[in-house]
């Protein structure tokens, strides 16, 4: 089992769940899930399942994109602000490219992210399209 795999599977709770924590001082949703609230130093969370629709705060088109991802490029990748206040950041998928727009209603959906390896698992993991 490479890094990669080894790394995904500790990550599945999180990417295939929604899993995210609440701040119990200031009501902040955070995703991935913290230890430690920036700021302010808390360490009482609960947890939360993550809302799948949002909008998108920003987003920029990957034209030179990282090894693995070549060939998905051009993309475009966001970072999206979930009707829960929580933000990820996600490839932007289903839409044109020039029809991308800041404040553009999406959802999130689960859908394969890569290989690991020509011999490897199919990763999965979160893309956001247009609701």
């Amino acid at each position: 089992m490479s890094q990669t795999t080894a790394k995904y599977w500790r990550e599945i709770p999180q990417r295939y769940r929604g899993e995210a924590v609440k701040s119990e001082k200031t009501g902040k949703v955070y995703f991935p899930p913290r230890l430690v609230e920036p700021g302010n130093g808390n360490r009482k969370f609960k947890p939360v399942k993550l809302t799948y629709t949002g909008k998108i705060l920003t987003w920029t088109v990957i034209r030179v994109a990282p090894m693995g991802f070549e060939r998905q490029s051009p993309y475009a990748l966001g970072v999206i602000e979930l009707d829960d206040g929580a933000r990820i950041t996600s490839q932007i998928v289903d839409i044109p490219l020039d029809k991308v727009k800041i404040g553009m209603k999406v959802r999130v959906e689960f859908r394969r992210i890569n290989d690991d390896g020509p011999n490897g698992i199919h990763l999965y993991g979160y893309k956001v399209v247009p609701e």
